[in-house]
């Protein structure tokens, strides 16, 4: 190994081995468990963000870990066609060159969308490959690929043939922009300034008006009926009537209704059937006449009258000043309001009604809701499992189709002749009724959504009754947004049981989402995304996917700096370093003949670590299960850099071994379970590890089969704790025994530390140190060579009786003597402790006040709980001890 730690120089050799071994292929074998993740696949409309990454490296994580537990782990990549924000960027394009889409043709567009699909693909694929994704390239899986189109075909058909799909009116969003209908997760809500408008409705017949308010005054020019709540006694005399629209001149009636909030505004509401969807509602209920006053590119029809051709802007501006000339605009109110946007092209959507296909969810939701609530389906929090059951409960029908060309085209076809309706899973050559060949397809294509939906399926073979689809299918983990738990897991949750019989996946894991430096979220239509491989690039790719995980909780917000990447480089800089000197062990030590025991011959120090690993392993499967990845990195980088970097190690210098097996065994442990996180490191430097495979007892005894799967820290096996404490053999208590002694050992090299900082006392000036034990002098007497290096020390003595004149610091089992007259005074110290025990006793009083809230206790996390209490015994024999040491002086 080079001393500088560069990645550059192994990480893309490694990975291009990797992927020639076919360490990342899986296949269905009846001797292995089957696990199985199924990326969400990002759109292919342009390069990927870190935000992307943090959600494919929570996936990685994952199935690395489990190929080494010895899984047939299976990580199915693929990408999204993203039918409407590819067109929409593809027209874009067009447009700045002078054409159009209609202009091309659909053949000639398609052929331009499936160019700009193979560029982007292969773009996304490299950034993949360059984080290191351990996924099965072989299985790279595109929702507009044929397998995917059969999957669809077949999905709509069934549905169809069910009666389940059906074309009809309803209010949808329709966005002026992109002249199509789009779904709810497309759709930004922004609070903008504008105004309520009062506008007199005058009786007809009479000089009487009613006053409705309005935030959109040109919707009036499809108004056909104003509404007041039945209970209204106001209005009471009104209901049955009828007033003139003004401007247009339409009488339309005035109609009670339970939904009109009589308490807002005047009281009294238009009704606009064709622009509202609660006004829609109305309309079917009174069955109103439904005006539709737009256009698709959002400008006044020819039902607008003399307001034709006018954008939603202008005739806004243009009729309120005709209300003002009319004498019917009483007054101009300023009103914040929220209005939803086109995530793409950023104008106001348009609530439309409109003739579209939609799927009848009533019987699809049911199983889906049931499967969650019994916990066949498990969501990491249980606020994203309210989110998704509030949205099943009250699901809609739901809109599937779109008036674009890209994607999924909708397979219905139309006789000519005749009229006859084709729904079949394969285009129709002739019309079965008369025979006629004159056949016209539906011009709409499916929402997206649709054909992602059958992701799980689809991806594992679906149509077809594959092995992988028996074997992987329901998969384990879908990790994936919370914006589209709705829209997406839903849809996969209710497509899988309806067309599989079985969940697509067990748990829903909800990652939190990528921000730029200033908090906001990264988005390829903000531009403010941070290219992951600009970051490879300067400081490697470990470095970056470890920054993205340390003290983070999987669900939480990531916030990218390059701060916080030097910060980690720095640590990938301590376990090069940390190989280095395992190596340079080796590199000294005579070939092994093997160990009969890995315990024996091991002295304090190793009977130390080898309890903290298997700790520190048991705690790290543990959080895995729970999915609490982003913890178990801090678990991962505290042990290694504060436990074997800054103790263990050190602890191996104070021993003249030629060859130390437990701190060879303990760093091979370590890597392994740092691989998933930082894969390029921990095999480059177990590659180097493996040169001295002769050395390693375990190693040097397996089988063939056995060999060749340690060739590589990726397939090799993770570490297992197998120290039980409850463990009756007097070699194992002994361990455990010895780990605890040198628990206060250390706890007393950090106490000297502590005080050698408050005094500024340098390095490389040495003190002497007093010891006295109160009892188990043994142990005292075999660490005194760790407290004497570690601490700085030229010389520890044992005493019978405290010395004067001292520093006293308290410990369960001994007490120790700093004589620092020359450094400190005893004033000072006094001083100085009097407020440590103030301070302690504040967060003593603060934890046994949590603990007695019930409230608290009833609703914070076990593992909350578990930390508090674990802090609040920690703090009073901290107390216990600072109060000796005041007294002592």
């Amino acid at each position: 190994m080079n001393k500088t730690y560069n990645p550059k120089e192994f990480e893309q050799n490694l990975y291009n081995e990797w992927l020639k071994k076919g360490y990342f292929g899986a296949k269905p074998d009846k001797t292995k468990k089957p696990f199985c993740i199924i990326m969400p696949p990002p759109n292919v409309t342009n390069k990927l963000h870190i935000g992307h990454a943090f959600q494919e490296t929570i996936q990685d994580i994952l199935i690395r870990r489990k190929r080494k537990q010895g899984y047939s782990a299976l990580w199915v990549p693929g990408a999204d066609h993203a039918a409407l924000s590819t067109e929409s960027m593809i027209v874009k394009m067009l447009k700045e060159n002078g054409q159009t889409k209609e202009g091309l043709g659909r053949e000639k567009f398609k052929q331009i969308t499936e160019d700009w699909y193979k560029k982007y693909m292969g773009l996304i694929t490299n950034q993949f490959k360059k984080m290191g994704f351990s996924c099965d390239f072989d299985r790279f899986t595109f929702t507009m690929d044929e397998r995917n189109n059969r999957a669809v075909r077949k999905v709509f058909v069934d549905l169809y043939r069910k009666g389940w799909i059906y074309r009809g009116q309803r209010i949808i969003n329709w966005c002026v922009g992109c002249k199509s209908s789009i779904s709810d997760a497309e759709v930004d809500f922004k609070e903008i300034k504008g105004h309520f408008y009062h506008l007199k409705y005058k009786l007809k017949g009479s000089d009487d008006f009613v006053v409705v308010a309005t935030t959109r005054p040109e919707t009036m020019l499809g108004d056909t009926a104003v509404a007041v709540n039945p209970t209204d006694k106001r209005y009471k005399n009104l209901v049955g009537k009828s007033v003139v629209l003004p401007l247009v001149g339409r009488v339309i009636p005035i109609i009670s209704d339970s939904f009109v909030d009589k308490e807002f505004g005047t009281g009294v509401v238009k009704i606009t059937p064709a622009h509202d969807p609660n006004d829609f509602e109305a309309g079917k209920r009174h069955n109103l006449e439904i005006i539709n006053i737009l256009t698709a590119d959002g400008r006044i029809n020819e039902n607008g009258g003399k307001y034709k051709g006018l954008s939603r802007e202008e005739a806004r501006a243009q009729i309120v000043k005709d209300l003002k000339n009319e004498g019917t605009l009483v007054k101009i109110e300023e009103h914040i309001h929220s209005v939803g946007h086109c995530e793409r092209c950023k104008v106001p959507i348009e609530p439309l009604a409109s003739d579209q296909w939609f799927v009848k969810m009533k019987d699809l939701a049911k199983p889906a809701i049931d499967v969650v609530k019994d916990g066949e389906v498990r969501f990491s929090e249980e606020q994203h499992k309210k989110t998704y059951l509030n949205w099943m409960e009250n699901l809609q029908d739901w809109c599937i189709s779109r008036q674009i060309w890209n994607g999924h085209r909708i397979p219905i076809f139309r006789c000519s002749k005749c009229g006859e309706i084709i729904v079949e899973y394969a285009d129709p050559k002739a019309c079965p009724k008369c025979g006629s060949v004159k056949l016209t397809q539906d011009e709409d294509t499916l929402d997206t959504w649709f054909s992602s939906a059958l992701w799980p399926l689809s991806t594992l073979g679906f149509p077809d009754e594959t092995e992988d689809l028996k074997y992987f299918y329901p998969t384990d983990v879908m990790v994936t947004g919370k914006e589209i738990i709705n829209l997406w897991v839903a849809r996969m949750i209710f497509d899988g049981l309806q067309f599989r019989g079985q969940v697509p996946f067990r748990n829903v894991l909800i990652n939190g989402l990528g921000l730029d430096e200033n908090g906001i979220k990264m988005s390829k239509t903000l531009g403010n995304g941070v290219d992951p491989i600009d970051v490879i690039d300067e400081f490697g790719a470990d470095t970056l996917r470890f920054s993205m995980f340390s003290g983070m909780s999987v669900g939480s917000n990531f916030r990218f700096s390059n701060k916080r990447v030097e910060i980690t480089r720095n640590f990938m800089n301590k376990i090069w370093n940390a190989g280095q000197f395992v190596l340079s062990k080796l590199e000294k030590a005579p070939i092994l003949d093997g160990i009969a025991d890995i315990y024996d011959g091991q002295d304090f120090a190793d009977k130390w670590i080898t309890v903290k690993l298997n700790e520190l392993i048991g705690l790290v499967d543990q959080k895995f299960e729970k999915f609490d990845i982003g913890l178990a990195s801090v678990e991962l980088y505290d042990f290694f850099r504060n436990i074997f970097c800054d103790y263990y190690i050190e602890f191996n210098k104070c021993e003249n071994k030629q060859f130390n097996f437990v701190l060879y065994k303990t760093f091979r442990q370590l890597l392994s379970l740092l691989h998933p996180y930082v894969p390029f490191i921990t095999e480059e430097i177990y590659q180097n590890l493996l040169k001295f495979g002769d050395k390693d007892p375990t190693l040097a005894k397996m089988g063939d089969k056995d060999y060749e799967k340690n060739q590589s820290i990726v397939t090799s096996e993770w570490p297992v704790a197998d120290l039980d404490k409850s463990d009756k053999n007097s070699l194992t208590k002994d361990i455990f025994k010895k780990a605890r002694d040198m628990d206060e050992i250390i706890e007393i090299i950090k106490a000297i530390r502590n005080v050698r900082a408050e005094k500024q006392i340098p390095d490389n000036k040495k003190i002497k140190a007093a010891i006295l034990p109160i009892k188990d002098k043994e142990v005292f007497e075999e660490g005194a060579k760790y407290i004497t290096k570690l601490a700085l020390l030229n010389e520890l003595e044992f005493v019978k009786e405290p010395p004067a004149d001292c520093i006293t610091l308290v410990f369960e089992r001994v007490k120790i003597f700093l004589p620092l007259s020359g450094f400190t005074d005893k004033t000072e110290q006094e001083a100085k402790l009097k407020k440590e025990i103030e301070d302690i006793i504040f967060e003593i009083e603060r934890s046994e006040k949590m603990l007695g809230n019930q409230g608290f206790v009833a609703k914070a996390p076990e593992v909350l709980i578990k930390a508090e209490k674990e802090k609040l015994e920690k703090n009073k024999t901290h107390r216990k001890v600072l109060e000796e040491t005041l007294n002592s002086l």
